[in-house]
């Protein structure tokens, strides 16, 4: 069997915010979690799973991986972020394929919004 990626990790203080956040941003189901924790899909999912594990630490720093969030509206998509409980950072990044925008969740974590052209 070929290796294969099958999820990523968010470490958050605040399980329950941070995976509903994300669940109503992707639009992506719950699926069977450990105690305390939340995964979003199943194993197998043709999309890899987002497992959101409980920490007592807060983030610190810039995350050096994030997520790109493709939307079809920028500003849109913007709006939709903030009424979940992220923000927008300021940073924005246009270029001839589309625009960039990097935004944070509710506990910090930056990701990108894209709009393709």
């Amino acid at each position: 069997m070929a290796n294969r990626w099958v999820g990523v990790t968010v470490d958050c203080v605040d399980v329950e915010r941070v995976a509903t956040f994300w669940s109503v941003l992707l639009d992506r189901p719950r699926g069977a979690s450990e105690p305390g924790w939340v995964y979003l899909g199943h194993a197998g999912d043709a999309l890899p799973r987002l497992v959101f594990q409980p920490v007592t630490a807060r983030k610190r720093g810039k995350v050096r991986l994030h997520l790109d969030v493709a939307v079809a509206d920028i500003e849109a998509g913007i709006a939709q972020v903030i009424a979940l409980g992220g923000r927008f950072t300021g940073e924005r990044h246009d270029y001839a394929e589309g625009v960039v925008v990097v935004m944070t969740d509710p506990e910090g974590h930056e990701f990108c919004l894209v709009q393709y052209y």
